[in-house]
C-alpha cells in the first residue's frame, strides 16, 4: 500500500477526533500480522469479532486500528471509530486504487472467474509487470484487500468481483473503477437469492455502474442474457467488445486442455488484450502455455499401489451446472485407453431447481461415454436415477471413504477420473486432496 498518515486516513474515514501521528503502508484484518507501520481493521462477523484482539496488537506495536467503537484500555488517539469497519475497509481500498497510474481490469462472471483472471494476467505480464487478486479474494474483505495491495508499479491490475445477491457487485465495482469491466458468463449461480435467472444478468451487469468515463466493457455473447449485459453496458459506455464463437478464430493459438469453456476463457483474456490496444497475436502464442489452476481442472498423473498410473482432473472447486456440463463433455473428448469415470458431489444453492438441475446431470452423462458415475450427497441421487442400466453407478452419502474406495476398489491402470462438486457442501475436495497426496509419494 502506498505509504499514507494517519491523519490521512482519518479524512478519509470521516473521523474528527484527535489521532495520533503514524504513517501507515500496510493494511491488516490478522491480529497475528502487524507491524509498527500496519493499520488493524477490526471486522465482525457471524462467528468473530475482532474488536476482541485489539489490545493485544496494541501492545505488539500496532500504531493505529480501525473500530467501530472506543475499546477500553486502548487510547483513544489510537482509535479511529467508524460506523462500519468492513465499509471503512472499502473507503481504503478506494483510496489506494485511487492512486494507482495503470490500468484496472474488473472482472466478474457465475463460473471459471478466477481462472480467467489469472489467464488475463498471464497474459498481461508478457506485455509490462501485473498485479492480480491473490485466489479468489473476491467479496466484501477480498477487494479492499486486493485494492490495499495493488503493486503500484504495476501497469495493469486485474481484480475480480464475485457476488450471491443483487447490489454486491455494484458496491465492489465503485471501490475498483475499472477502466475495463469484463463479465465471463451468467448462469443461475445462487439462484436461490433472486426472484428470477434474469435478475442474476442485472446483478452481473452492476459491474458496469463503476467503469471509468471512456472505459471498455467486455461481454460473452453466447452466454445468457447477452442482450442484457450489452443494454446495461451502453448506459455507461459506447466501447463494447463481444467475445464467442461468433466473434474470435480458434485456429490462431491452442488451449492445454480440450473443452469450450477453456476456448472462452482464451477468448475473453485476448479481449482484454485487444481492449488495452496490445498485440493480440503476440498473446495468442501465449495461451498455449497456460494451464488449468488446482480445483479448477487441472491434471494430475498419479500413482495407484499396484504400480499402474491414472489420470485425476481435479475440478473439485466448485460445482455449478454449466461448468459441471462442460466438466463432463470436456472429458468425452478426451482419448484414453483406459476407463472414464466421474466422482460427483451435489450442487449447491440452486433452489427450487436443485432436483430438476441434478437430474440434467444425469441426462447429460448418460449421453455420454463416461461409463462410471458416482455420486456423492443425498442429492445426486437424483442424477444418478437418469442413468441407463450399463453405466456402472455407486452412491455414498458424503465424501468419507471415497478416496479409499476409488484406491483400493476401483482405480485401474490408465483411467481418467473427474472430480467436481459444490466445495463446501459436498467437500469433494477432500477427496482430491487425499488422492494426489497418496498418489504422488
Amino acid at each position: 500500500m502506498e505509504k499514507i498518515s494517519s491523519q490521512q486516513l482519518a479524512e478519509i474515514l470521516g473521523c474528527a477526533a484527535p489521532i495520533a501521528m503514524a504513517e501507515i503502508d500496510k493494511i491488516s484484518t490478522d491480529s497475528r500480522k502487524i507491524d509498527a507501520h500496519t493499520l488493524f481493521i477490526a471486522l465482525k462477523g457471524e462467528r468473530f469479532d475482532a474488536h476482541d484482539f485489539v489490545k493485544d496488537v496494541i501492545n505488539a506495536g500496532c500504531p493505529l486500528v480501525v473500530v467501530n467503537h472506543l475499546i477500553d484500555g486502548v487510547a483513544p488517539e489510537q482509535q479511529l471509530v467508524v460506523e462500519d469497519t468492513l465499509q471503512a475497509y472499502g473507503k481504503i481500498g478506494a483510496y489506494n486504487r485511487s492512486l494507482f497510474k495503470g490500468k484496472v481490469i474488473g472482472l466478474t462472471g457465475s463460473a471459471g472467474k478466477t481462472t480467467t483472471k489469472e489467464e488475463i494476467a498471464f497474459l498481461l505480464s508478457k506485455f509490462g509487470p501485473t498485479y492480480a487478486t491473490s485466489g479468489n479474494h473476491n467479496n466484501f474483505v477480498g477487494v479492499p484487500q486486493s485494492l490495499c495491495e495493488i503493486d503500484m508499479s504495476a501497469e495493469y491490475a486485474v481484480i475480480e468481483m464475485g457476488m450471491s445477491a443483487k447490489g454486491e457487485i455494484s458496491y465492489l465495482t465503485n471501490l475498483v473503477k475499472p477502466d475495463i469491466a469484463v463479465i465471463t458468463n451468467v448462469y443461475p449461480m445462487h439462484i436461490e437469492f433472486f426472484d428470477n435467472f434474469e435478475g442474476i444478468a442485472f446483478a452481473k451487469a452492476e459491474i458496469f455502474e463503476g467503469l471509468k468515463t471512456g472505459g471498455t466493457a467486455i461481454i460473452n455473447a453466447d452466454t445468457n442474457f447477452a442482450d442484457i449485459l450489452e443494454k446495461q453496458a451502453r448506459l455507461k459506455t459506447d466501447r463494447i467488445i463481444k467475445f464467442g464463437k461468433n466473434s474470435h478464430p480458434t485456429d490462431n493459438f491452442t488451449t492445454q486442455e480440450n473443452g469450450e469453456q477453456y476456448l472462452y476463457n482464451a477468448w475473453c483474456a485476448l479481449s482484454v488484450v485487444q481492449a488495452l490496444g496490445l498485440n493480440v497475436e503476440k498473446a495468442a502464442s501465449y495461451i498455449k502455455d497456460f494451464g488449468a489452476l488446482d480445483g479448477r481442472g487441472k491434471q494430475h498423473r498419479l500413482k495407484l499401489a499396484n504400480g499402474g498410473t491414472y489420470t485425476l482432473i481435479d475440478d473439485s472447486y466448485s460445482g455449478q451446472p454449466e461448468a459441471m456440463i462442460m466438466a463432463i463433455k470436456s472429458l468425452t473428448q478426451m482419448q484414453t485407453s483406459g476407463r472414464k469415470i466421474v466422482a460427483l458431489g451435489k450442487m449447491a444453492e440452486l433452489g427450487e431447481t436443485s432436483k430438476t438441475r441434478h437430474k440434467e446431470i444425469g441426462k447429460v452423462l448418460a449421453q455420454s461415454d463416461i461409463g462410471i458415475v458416482i455420486g456423492v450427497c443425498p442429492e445426486m441421487r437424483d442424477m444418478l436415477s437418469q442413468l441407463p442400466p450399463q453405466k456402472t453407478q455407486y452412491y455414498f452419502e458424503n465424501k468419507d471413504g471415497v478416496a479409499d474406495f476409488l484406491l483400493n476398489k476401483l482405480l485401474q491402470n490408465d483411467d481418467i477420473i473427474l472430480i467436481k462438486g459444490a466445495r463446501y457442501s459436498s467437500k469433494m475436495y477432500q477427496v482430491t486432496e487425499e488422492l494426489i497426496t497418496k498418489g504422488e509419494k
